[in-house]
């Protein structure tokens, strides 16, 4: 069974994203200039920092699971 996780990425060189859910992918900023497409896993922690871009996702419960602070920081890939 292939889960999808959300993908988040930092077009605006922000240096926190909040994000909705505790697992999902960091993609560095959009196609091509893109980074390794990198599974974080929060776990029980609040943020978590990306190893490739050091993007600061950081757990926001008023969001939903698709959702992010900047709004336009949730990739959505078309292929």
């Amino acid at each position: 069974m292939t889960t999808d996780y959300p993908k988040f990425r930092n077009d605006h060189g922000v240096s926190e994203i909040r994000i909705g859910v505790r697992e999902f992918n960091c993609i560095g900023v959009s196609p091509p200039l893109d980074h390794p497409h990198v599974y974080l896993n929060m776990e029980e922690e609040d943020a978590i920092l990306c190893p490739y871009c050091a993007t600061c996702f950081r757990y926001d419960p008023r969001l939903g699971p698709f959702e992010a602070d900047p709004q336009d920081s949730l990739f959505v890939d078309l292929d």
